[in-house]
């Protein structure tokens, strides 16, 4: 047993030496015990895990949301805000006017009462939803319950209300009442303005900043991959292409240059020389990096031409992808477990209005729900054992599924959500999973069936994040490659990795939506993601 003392707090490691390894390299167990650094979250300081709440982000204008933070800071002072109107109405005999303004850096909307003395106030009287001000006043005390601060615009010499974009409310789309999500959708350039999408939007924005100061706080290196690429990830062949050959939109289809004895499309002729395609992965430009600064991730786009109208499926999407060096699969397992978790935790102490919202208006139970995935500790299960225990319950207990469980065959859904939901009632890891339906750069185990990938399966959803043990095995490698159909020479970059100073390295993918998507209980993946792109749809 060997304690090591590094950037991600203490692990104590068990080794063991097959009879069959002639080399000296140590293999581990499966029993890796991580203790994160004092004072610490998960590894990352606690005094980071608070986000700070900026006072102003433009000029003299006070965030709606730094008020709110600390509402006895200014109560009896004078400020300006600016932001948008949810509501005007007047009282008083039209004397007085309520300005529900938000400026979208919280949920709540900020209450102004404005009276009659200002210079302005007939203009005023006849604005309405989204319209845009500027105003200044006095913050005192509110002497209602549903906020502890407003603001006073009473004296016509120092306050003022500027109206600085006005809003007609017989054309606006977001009239005041409830608008489906479909609806939304056709009006993505204003749904941001509505309560559902604002919380998405700030959740999505903390989840965002979470992942770097989770990954950065642990000694991760931030890599940008590349968009445009000439390989294939996956191996699954539905990629976007990228090229200049084609002729321009009124030009005919014969304008395109071709090999004279092939008929196929000549590439010499096209921008790259060579035929390229939008990434579906930064997996494999992001581990050339892993293997020389040991510990990366990357955070960007990727695409999949895929034809799926799916609630889960985007043309279009945003992925994590972390690569450690000197690890193997159960490190890999730990470090997903804990980035899960780091973010799950870090919305629910710094969004809690915005999930207060949802949990009472999207999806009953998230808060409960999130909370019990924070607080439990993940179940690790070989895919072997996982198929035997769903053989058991359709055997023994009658259950049915709609595919039935079988070993060789991926899981489904509603197989990763039985394991989930009914037998373990927590988080479940499902590792080594059968060659034949895995990417070739997996790890082979030693049974020569199964790799060495894993799946995190958390209740309601089943998969949520997928990684591997990378085979660092330059024969094994080049072989899987082969027999995945694919072209050694696309690859020789990455088999390089193998031949100069090979070590075992591990990483995971995390769709960045589907964690959204997690967060906040929304059910379709495209409110999660600002400008949703699909079959037949790029709008915007």
């Amino acid at each position: 047993c060997v304690q090591e003392t590094g950037t991600w707090g203490n692990h104590y490691r068990f080794f063991f030496k097959p009879k069959y390894l002639k080399s000296n390299f140590l293999m581990e167990q499966s029993k890796i015990i991580y203790q994160a650094p004092e004072n610490s979250i998960l590894g990352v300081p606690a005094n980071l895990t608070t986000k700070n709440v900026p006072e102003h982000s433009v000029s003299n204008i006070i965030r709606i949301e730094a008020i709110y933070n600390t509402p006895e800071k200014y109560i009896d002072g004078e400020g300006v805000v600016a932001g948008w109107a949810r509501t005007v109405r007047l009282q008083a005999n039209n004397t007085i006017a309520f300005i529900e303004l938000t400026d979208g850096s919280t949920h709540d909307t900020f209450q102004i009462v404005v009276d009659s003395v200002v210079a302005n106030f007939e203009q005023i009287k006849k604005c309405d939803v989204s319209t845009s001000f500027k105003i200044k006043g006095k913050f005192v005390k509110s002497p209602g319950t549903k906020q502890p601060i407003e603001m006073q615009v009473n004296q016509n010499e120092t306050h003022y209300v500027e109206i600085v974009g006005s809003c007609d409310p017989g054309t606006y789309p977001l009239a005041k009442k409830f608008h489906n999500p479909e609806t939304l959708r056709q009006i993505a350039h204003l749904r941001p303005r509505t309560n559902l999408i604002g919380a998405v939007a700030r959740i999505r924005n903390n989840l965002a900043f979470a992942t770097h100061l989770f990954f950065q706080s642990r000694g991760f290196f931030y890599v940008h991959t590349p968009i445009i690429t000439a390989s294939d990830c996956e191996g699954a062949g539905e990629m976007f292409q990228v090229t200049t050959v084609l002729p321009e939109s009124a030009e005919p289809i014969n304008k395109v240059k071709v090999e004279k004895t092939t008929q196929k499309v000549d590439y010499q002729h096209d921008f790259f020389k060579k035929p390229t395609f939008l990434t579906v992965s930064g997996q494999l430009a992001v581990e050339n990096y892993a293997c020389a600064l040991s510990n990366v991730y990357t955070f960007g786009p990727t695409f999949r031409a895929e034809n799926s109208n799916t609630k889960r499926h985007l043309a279009e999407f945003w992925m994590i992808e972390p690569e450690i060096c000197f690890g193997d699969l159960f490190d890999d397992m730990e470090l997903a477990e804990s980035y899960l978790k780091f973010c799950i935790k870090y919305v629910l102490d710094n969004n809690k209005k915005d999930i207060d919202f949802l949990n009472q208006r999207i999806k009953k139970g998230l808060i409960d729900e999130l909370q019990h995935v924070y607080n439990s500790e993940f179940v690790r299960i070989t895919y072997t054992d996982a198929v035997a225990q769903l053989e058991k319950v359709v055997a023994e207990k009658g259950v049915k599924f709609e595919i039935p469980p079988q070993w060789g065959k991926d899981l489904g859904t509603e197989h990763e959500r039985y394991l989930t939901d009914e037998v373990y009632k927590k988080p479940v890891i499902v590792y080594n999973y059968p060659k034949d339906f895995k990417a070739f750069y997996m790890r082979m185990n030693e049974d020569q069936k199964t790799v060495a990938a894993m799946d995190i399966l958390v209740p309601g959803v089943g998969e949520i994040i997928g990684g591997s043990q990378r085979e660092e095995r330059l024969d094994v490698l080049e072989k899987r490659i082969q027999e995945m159909g694919l072209a050694l020479d696309g690859y020789k970059w990455y088999s390089d990795l193998r031949r100069y100073g090979t070590v075992p390295h591990a990483g995971f993918g995390l769709g960045f939506e589907r964690l959204v998507m997690y967060c906040t209980g929304v059910e379709n993946i495209r409110d999660v993601i600002p400008y949703p792109r699909f079959p037949g749809n790029a709008d915007f």
